[in-house]
């Protein structure tokens, strides 16, 4: 999916949490606010606009 170099230095760029992968739906988790960002061609998309906000 995201190549480990590059998945170990990634957080939210709202809250600065630590990112959950899901795989399943090619999306990373924020632990701390929830925010979902997506994975398209294994590059996240880490734009707070287009997270999806948790419900």
């Amino acid at each position: 999916m995201i190549a480990p170099e590059l998945r170990a230095i990634l957080v939210c760029p709202s809250c600065h949490g630590d990112l959950q992968d899901d795989l399943e739906n090619s999306k990373l988790e924020c632990t701390g606010c929830g925010l979902r960002y997506p994975v398209e061609n294994g590059i996240p998309v880490m734009l707070i606009d287009e997270a999806e906000h948790p419900q």
